[in-house]
């Protein structure tokens, strides 16, 4: 199990790795590869990822239905601590609800299960993506103005990606091959990016970094452990689900709340923190995650 463990760990973190020693050296503009990598990268591989024929839309119904309850789940468990660490909410409680499963639940899901986790994980992370370019800014901001959101690329590639799901319209080969290519860059790519983000992120506020780096985690598992019994998911399922729960925070979060001016500092502290504490969590994840 050791074995298998770091075979699934080890290809994700070196390559977090390699991201931080490039970004250490070079000091690269990383905005340019974050805007590509989110606008275009990304939509590409959610949309090419929900179109295949090997995604059943119905048949992953109550996994999409268990990541829900794994996002808002966390969210309201975050909350009281929030309150008890006094913490502002807007700042704490978006990061423990939306995890990296694009940077790492991506890779692990593909080197854990092969191509039969890939797209269920895609469709969690579109998922995620959707609840917090919705859910997740109106949180920050009740003011934010939904007909922005709903034309951001991710939320159109998800909307098509589902349509294309349900009925399974003809596509050109060369088109499909043409998105496919494109989407398969991501995951390296925002593997890199993290590593560089890794690498610009500070230690200030590592208090409320250790908090969010243990909260996320284990109320995300805790959730997920309550839902599998529920949902009656296949083991697949089931191991996806409990991955996704033990996931860090997205470093999406820190872009949110700088775009918001909520806090991104503290907010940058929790990813930070939160992904180097995955060293610990991953594993523990993947221990009750994994077939014997």
């Amino acid at each position: 199990m050791l074995i298998r463990i770091a075979n699934i760990i080890l290809p994700v973190f070196s390559i977090i790795g390699f991201g931080w020693l490039y970004a250490r050296r070079v000091h690269p503009d990383m905005a340019m590869v974050n805007r590509i990598s989110m606008n275009v990268l990304a939509p590409a591989l959610v949309f090419s990822a929900l179109a295949s024929r090997d995604f059943d839309v119905a048949a992953n119904g109550m996994l999409i239905v268990g990541s829900i309850a794994v996002v808002l789940g966390s969210g309201l468990l975050a909350w009281p601590i929030a309150r008890l660490a006094g913490i502002d909410s807007r700042t704490f409680v978006p990061p423990m609800m939306f995890n990296n499963c694009g940077n790492m639940g991506l890779p692990l899901a593909v080197l854990a299960y092969g191509n039969a986790g890939f797209a269920p994980m895609v469709a969690l992370f579109t998922i995620s993506n959707l609840l917090q370019f919705t859910v997740g800014v109106w949180m920050i901001d009740h003011r934010a103005r939904f007909a922005s959101l709903v034309r951001n690329p991710m939320v159109i590639a998800t909307v098509v990606g589902f349509a294309f799901a349900l009925v399974h319209p003809p596509l050109p080969d060369w088109l499909s091959v043409s998105i496919r290519m494109v989407g398969d860059a991501l995951i390296p790519m925002m593997l890199l990016s993290l590593g560089a983000r890794l690498f610009e992120a500070s230690f200030a506020d590592w208090r409320i970094g250790v908090l969010g780096g243990i909260v996320c985690p284990l109320t995300g598992f805790a959730v997920a452990a309550l839902a599998v019994p529920v949902l009656h998911l296949d083991p697949t399922q089931q191991g996806l689900l409990i991955v996704f729960g033990c996931l860090p925070p997205a470093v999406l979060n820190f872009m949110v709340a700088e775009q918001f001016r909520q806090e991104p500092a503290k907010v940058a502290s929790i990813v930070l923190i939160g992904n180097l504490l995955a060293v610990v969590f991953i594993p523990l994840g993947l221990t009750f995650a994994l077939p014997p």
